[in-house]
Protein backbone atom coordinates (compact mmCIF):
# COMPACT_ATOMS: atom_id res chain seq x y z
CA UNK A 1 0.00 0.00 0.00
CA UNK A 2 0.78 3.45 -0.78
CA UNK A 3 1.01 6.11 2.19
CA UNK A 4 -2.15 7.63 1.18
CA UNK A 5 -5.62 6.74 -0.03
CA UNK A 6 -6.12 9.75 -2.11
CA UNK A 7 -8.24 8.39 -5.47
CA UNK A 8 -8.39 4.65 -7.04
CA UNK A 9 -6.25 6.36 -9.50
CA UNK A 10 -3.38 5.50 -7.44
CA UNK A 11 -4.09 2.00 -7.11
CA UNK A 12 -2.90 -1.31 -8.93
CA UNK A 13 -4.80 -4.49 -9.06
CA UNK A 14 -3.45 -5.97 -6.45
CA UNK A 15 -3.45 -3.19 -4.16
CA UNK A 16 -6.91 -3.21 -4.50
CA UNK A 17 -7.13 -6.91 -4.07
CA UNK A 18 -5.05 -6.57 -0.71
CA UNK A 19 -7.32 -4.19 0.61
CA UNK A 20 -10.28 -6.18 0.13
CA UNK A 21 -8.84 -9.46 1.07
CA UNK A 22 -7.74 -7.46 4.55
CA UNK A 23 -11.23 -6.15 4.63
CA UNK A 24 -12.75 -9.74 4.56
CA UNK A 25 -10.36 -11.33 7.18
CA UNK A 26 -11.32 -7.89 9.44
CA UNK A 27 -15.32 -8.81 8.65
CA UNK A 28 -14.40 -12.21 9.63
CA UNK A 29 -12.62 -11.57 13.09
CA UNK A 30 -15.62 -8.61 13.81
CA UNK A 31 -18.78 -11.61 13.57
CA UNK A 32 -16.90 -14.19 15.24
CA UNK A 33 -15.65 -11.78 18.51
CA UNK A 34 -11.92 -11.51 17.46
CA UNK A 35 -9.93 -9.47 19.62
CA UNK A 36 -8.98 -6.13 17.07
CA UNK A 37 -6.61 -3.98 18.80
CA UNK A 38 -4.54 -3.17 15.68
CA UNK A 39 -4.74 0.04 16.21
CA UNK A 40 -4.64 0.39 19.99
CA UNK A 41 -2.47 3.95 20.93
CA UNK A 42 -3.42 5.79 17.88
CA UNK A 43 -5.20 8.27 16.46
CA UNK A 44 -7.20 9.38 13.42
CA UNK A 45 -7.72 12.82 12.88
CA UNK A 46 -11.58 13.38 10.74
CA UNK A 47 -12.25 16.50 9.09
CA UNK A 48 -15.35 17.07 7.60
CA UNK A 49 -16.35 19.59 5.36
CA UNK A 50 -19.10 17.78 3.82
CA UNK A 51 -21.48 16.72 6.12
CA UNK A 52 -22.35 12.41 6.33
CA UNK A 53 -23.86 10.19 8.56
CA UNK A 54 -22.09 6.87 7.19
CA UNK A 55 -19.10 8.38 6.62
CA UNK A 56 -18.46 9.48 10.49
CA UNK A 57 -20.09 6.57 12.10
CA UNK A 58 -18.14 3.69 10.08
CA UNK A 59 -15.09 6.15 10.46
CA UNK A 60 -15.36 6.15 14.13
CA UNK A 61 -16.73 2.77 14.62
CA UNK A 62 -13.93 1.15 12.57
CA UNK A 63 -11.53 3.09 14.44
CA UNK A 64 -12.80 2.33 18.12
CA UNK A 65 -12.86 -1.31 16.90
CA UNK A 66 -9.08 -1.47 15.98
CA UNK A 67 -8.47 -0.41 19.34
CA UNK A 68 -7.67 3.61 18.46
CA UNK A 69 -9.19 6.81 18.55
CA UNK A 70 -11.11 8.74 16.22
CA UNK A 71 -11.58 13.00 16.62
CA UNK A 72 -14.44 14.94 14.78
CA UNK A 73 -13.40 17.86 13.38
CA UNK A 74 -16.18 19.88 11.89
CA UNK A 75 -14.84 22.41 8.95
CA UNK A 76 -16.60 24.91 9.98
CA UNK A 77 -15.33 25.10 14.18
CA UNK A 78 -11.73 24.56 12.63
CA UNK A 79 -9.19 26.70 11.67
CA UNK A 80 -9.15 25.27 7.75
CA UNK A 81 -13.20 27.02 8.23
CA UNK A 82 -11.51 30.30 10.06
CA UNK A 83 -8.87 29.97 6.81
CA UNK A 84 -5.72 29.27 8.18
CA UNK A 85 -3.96 27.28 4.95
CA UNK A 86 -4.29 23.46 4.45
CA UNK A 87 -0.57 23.28 4.72
CA UNK A 88 -0.53 24.98 8.27
CA UNK A 89 -3.20 22.21 9.43
CA UNK A 90 -1.87 19.35 7.62
CA UNK A 91 1.42 20.11 9.87
CA UNK A 92 -0.14 20.61 13.02
CA UNK A 93 -2.26 17.79 12.58
CA UNK A 94 0.56 15.37 11.20
CA UNK A 95 2.37 16.19 15.00
CA UNK A 96 -0.65 14.99 17.11
CA UNK A 97 -2.11 12.33 15.25
CA UNK A 98 -1.57 8.92 13.30
CA UNK A 99 -3.65 9.59 10.27
CA UNK A 100 -6.00 11.67 9.18
CA UNK A 101 -9.49 10.96 7.11
CA UNK A 102 -11.09 14.27 5.31
CA UNK A 103 -14.36 14.51 3.45
CA UNK A 104 -14.50 17.95 1.72
CA UNK A 105 -15.62 19.43 -1.74
CA UNK A 106 -11.82 20.13 -3.85
CA UNK A 107 -9.60 16.93 -4.92
CA UNK A 108 -6.82 19.15 -4.70
CA UNK A 109 -7.62 20.26 -1.27
CA UNK A 110 -6.84 16.23 -0.09
CA UNK A 111 -3.64 16.33 -2.29
CA UNK A 112 -2.48 18.99 -0.64
CA UNK A 113 -2.81 17.87 3.05
CA UNK A 114 -1.33 14.40 2.29
CA UNK A 115 1.61 16.48 1.12
CA UNK A 116 2.34 17.88 4.09
CA UNK A 117 1.05 15.87 7.09
CA UNK A 118 3.73 13.56 6.91
CA UNK A 119 0.78 10.99 8.09
CA UNK A 120 -1.19 8.89 5.91
CA UNK A 121 -4.49 10.59 4.59
CA UNK A 122 -7.40 8.93 3.09
CA UNK A 123 -9.72 10.68 1.29
CA UNK A 124 -13.63 9.97 2.87
CA UNK A 125 -15.22 11.94 0.10
CA UNK A 126 -14.34 15.06 -2.49
CA UNK A 127 -16.20 15.93 -6.02
CA UNK A 128 -13.95 13.93 -7.99
CA UNK A 129 -14.28 10.43 -6.48
CA UNK A 130 -15.65 8.23 -3.55
CA UNK A 131 -12.58 5.37 -3.19
CA UNK A 132 -13.54 4.32 0.08
CA UNK A 133 -17.07 3.78 -0.98
CA UNK A 134 -16.32 2.16 -4.05
CA UNK A 135 -13.79 -0.43 -2.15
CA UNK A 136 -17.00 -0.72 -0.13
CA UNK A 137 -18.79 -1.69 -3.47
CA UNK A 138 -16.58 -3.89 -4.97
CA UNK A 139 -16.27 -5.75 -1.64
CA UNK A 140 -19.79 -6.21 -1.44
CA UNK A 141 -20.51 -7.67 -5.64
CA UNK A 142 -17.65 -9.78 -4.68
CA UNK A 143 -19.00 -11.45 -1.31
CA UNK A 144 -22.40 -11.69 -3.60
CA UNK A 145 -20.85 -13.04 -7.16
CA UNK A 146 -17.74 -14.52 -5.68
CA UNK A 147 -15.49 -12.80 -8.19
CA UNK A 148 -15.36 -9.41 -10.03
CA UNK A 149 -13.12 -10.33 -13.20
CA UNK A 150 -15.52 -11.02 -16.12
CA UNK A 151 -18.67 -9.10 -14.65
CA UNK A 152 -20.89 -6.43 -16.14
CA UNK A 153 -20.51 -3.36 -14.20
CA UNK A 154 -23.75 -0.63 -15.51
CA UNK A 155 -23.85 2.59 -13.66
CA UNK A 156 -26.86 4.85 -14.65
CA UNK A 157 -26.66 8.48 -13.55
CA UNK A 158 -24.46 11.71 -13.05
CA UNK A 159 -20.79 11.32 -14.57
CA UNK A 160 -20.29 12.60 -10.83
CA UNK A 161 -17.74 10.91 -7.59
CA UNK A 162 -19.42 7.75 -7.78
CA UNK A 163 -19.67 7.11 -11.41
CA UNK A 164 -15.57 8.15 -11.83
CA UNK A 165 -14.56 5.66 -8.80
CA UNK A 166 -16.59 2.92 -10.06
CA UNK A 167 -15.30 3.05 -13.81
CA UNK A 168 -11.42 3.25 -12.17
CA UNK A 169 -12.44 0.49 -9.77
CA UNK A 170 -14.36 -1.28 -11.85
CA UNK A 171 -11.53 -2.04 -14.34
CA UNK A 172 -9.08 -2.16 -12.62
CA UNK A 173 -10.62 -5.02 -11.49
CA UNK A 174 -11.14 -6.80 -14.73
CA UNK A 175 -15.26 -5.84 -15.27
CA UNK A 176 -16.73 -4.66 -18.06
CA UNK A 177 -18.09 -1.14 -17.37
CA UNK A 178 -20.61 0.57 -18.92
CA UNK A 179 -22.53 4.13 -17.68
CA UNK A 180 -25.16 6.06 -18.69
CA UNK A 181 -25.35 9.48 -18.34
CA UNK A 182 -27.23 12.53 -20.28
CA UNK A 183 -25.24 15.37 -22.26
CA UNK A 184 -23.50 17.31 -20.12
CA UNK A 185 -22.73 14.92 -17.37
CA UNK A 186 -20.32 12.85 -18.21
CA UNK A 187 -17.86 11.80 -16.12
CA UNK A 188 -14.15 13.33 -15.67
CA UNK A 189 -11.76 13.55 -18.43
CA UNK A 190 -9.10 12.08 -16.38
CA UNK A 191 -10.85 9.04 -15.52
CA UNK A 192 -12.65 8.47 -19.46
CA UNK A 193 -8.52 8.84 -20.28
CA UNK A 194 -8.19 5.93 -17.67
CA UNK A 195 -10.90 3.95 -19.41
CA UNK A 196 -8.70 4.17 -22.96
CA UNK A 197 -5.45 4.05 -21.59
CA UNK A 198 -5.56 0.21 -21.70
CA UNK A 199 -6.63 -2.17 -24.63
CA UNK A 200 -7.69 -4.79 -21.70
CA UNK A 201 -10.37 -2.38 -20.68
CA UNK A 202 -14.05 -2.61 -21.59
CA UNK A 203 -15.86 0.42 -21.36
CA UNK A 204 -18.55 2.36 -22.57
CA UNK A 205 -20.15 5.67 -21.95
CA UNK A 206 -23.61 5.70 -23.42
CA UNK A 207 -26.89 8.34 -23.37
CA UNK A 208 -29.26 5.48 -23.22
CA UNK A 209 -29.75 3.86 -20.27
CA UNK A 210 -31.69 0.90 -21.29
CA UNK A 211 -28.00 -0.01 -23.31
CA UNK A 212 -25.76 0.10 -20.27
CA UNK A 213 -28.08 -1.85 -18.16
CA UNK A 214 -28.34 -4.71 -21.04
CA UNK A 215 -26.47 -7.95 -19.85
CA UNK A 216 -25.67 -5.97 -16.59
CA UNK A 217 -24.49 -8.33 -13.46
CA UNK A 218 -24.55 -5.58 -11.21
CA UNK A 219 -26.21 -1.62 -11.57
CA UNK A 220 -25.38 0.95 -9.90
CA UNK A 221 -26.79 4.53 -9.09
CA UNK A 222 -26.59 7.62 -7.12
CA UNK A 223 -28.97 11.17 -6.39
CA UNK A 224 -29.54 13.29 -9.04
CA UNK A 225 -27.95 16.58 -7.00
CA UNK A 226 -25.09 15.57 -4.97
CA UNK A 227 -24.53 17.48 -2.19
CA UNK A 228 -23.74 21.24 -3.04
CA UNK A 229 -25.51 21.19 -6.19
CA UNK A 230 -29.03 21.59 -4.79
CA UNK A 231 -30.31 24.96 -6.52
CA UNK A 232 -29.65 22.47 -10.10
CA UNK A 233 -32.43 20.08 -8.46
CA UNK A 234 -34.76 21.48 -10.88
CA UNK A 235 -32.58 21.75 -14.09
CA UNK A 236 -30.93 18.25 -13.51
CA UNK A 237 -34.78 16.26 -12.64
CA UNK A 238 -35.56 17.95 -16.44
CA UNK A 239 -31.90 16.37 -18.00
CA UNK A 240 -32.32 13.11 -15.89
CA UNK A 241 -35.82 11.95 -17.05
CA UNK A 242 -35.65 8.06 -18.59
CA UNK A 243 -32.38 7.85 -15.88
CA UNK A 244 -34.62 5.54 -13.01
CA UNK A 245 -33.80 1.96 -12.57
CA UNK A 246 -36.69 0.52 -12.39
CA UNK A 247 -38.58 -3.11 -13.41
CA UNK A 248 -38.25 -2.29 -16.79
CA UNK A 249 -34.76 -1.41 -16.84
CA UNK A 250 -34.12 -4.20 -14.77
CA UNK A 251 -35.61 -6.60 -16.96
CA UNK A 252 -32.61 -6.15 -19.70
CA UNK A 253 -29.69 -7.49 -17.41
CA UNK A 254 -28.35 -10.62 -16.48
CA UNK A 255 -30.29 -12.96 -13.74
CA UNK A 256 -29.46 -12.26 -10.43
CA UNK A 257 -28.53 -9.01 -11.40
CA UNK A 258 -27.95 -6.74 -8.02
CA UNK A 259 -28.40 -3.18 -7.62
CA UNK A 260 -26.44 -1.24 -5.43
CA UNK A 261 -26.96 2.45 -4.13
CA UNK A 262 -24.06 4.10 -1.48
CA UNK A 263 -27.02 6.25 0.11
CA UNK A 264 -29.10 8.38 0.85
CA UNK A 265 -31.57 6.71 -2.14
CA UNK A 266 -34.14 9.26 -3.42
CA UNK A 267 -36.99 6.65 -3.95
CA UNK A 268 -38.96 7.37 -6.92
CA UNK A 269 -36.15 9.58 -8.91
CA UNK A 270 -32.83 7.20 -9.58
CA UNK A 271 -34.73 4.28 -8.34
CA UNK A 272 -38.10 3.13 -7.88
CA UNK A 273 -39.16 1.76 -4.01
CA UNK A 274 -39.86 -1.05 -5.63
CA UNK A 275 -36.48 -1.93 -6.99
CA UNK A 276 -34.83 -0.38 -3.98
CA UNK A 277 -37.00 -2.83 -2.03
CA UNK A 278 -36.04 -5.89 -4.24
CA UNK A 279 -32.71 -5.45 -3.45
CA UNK A 280 -32.54 -3.78 0.12
CA UNK A 281 -30.46 -6.51 1.42
CA UNK A 282 -27.50 -5.91 -1.49
CA UNK A 283 -27.97 -2.35 -0.40
CA UNK A 284 -27.64 -2.46 3.22
CA UNK A 285 -24.80 -5.09 3.14
CA UNK A 286 -23.09 -2.50 0.98
CA UNK A 287 -23.35 0.13 3.80
CA UNK A 288 -22.46 -2.21 6.02
CA UNK A 289 -19.08 -3.00 4.09
CA UNK A 290 -18.00 0.50 4.76
CA UNK A 291 -17.51 -0.21 7.78
CA UNK A 292 -15.33 -3.30 6.68
CA UNK A 293 -13.26 -1.46 3.68
CA UNK A 294 -12.08 1.19 5.85
CA UNK A 295 -10.96 -0.39 8.47
CA UNK A 296 -8.85 -2.44 6.18
CA UNK A 297 -7.40 0.62 4.85
CA UNK A 298 -7.09 2.23 8.39
CA UNK A 299 -4.97 -1.03 9.35
CA UNK A 300 -3.30 -0.94 6.01
CA UNK A 301 -1.90 2.52 6.09
CA UNK A 302 -2.02 3.14 10.14
CA UNK A 303 -0.16 -0.16 11.54
CA UNK A 304 3.05 -0.35 12.59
Amino acid sequence: MKKDLLKLLDLSTEEITTILNTADQLKYEQKHGIHQKYLEGKTLAMIFEKNSTRTRVSFETGMFQLGGHALFLSGKESQIGRGEPIQDTARVLGRYCDGIMIRTFGQDEVEELAKYAGIPVINGLTDFCHPCQVLADLLTVREHKAVLEGLKLCYIGDGNNMANSLIVGGLNMGMEVAAACPKGYDPDPKVLDFAKSDPAHKFSLVRNPKEAAAGADVVFTDVWASMGMEEEKAERERAFQGYCVDTDLMALTNPGCMVQHCLPAHRGEEITAEVFEAHAQEIFDEAENRLHAQKAVMYLLMKD
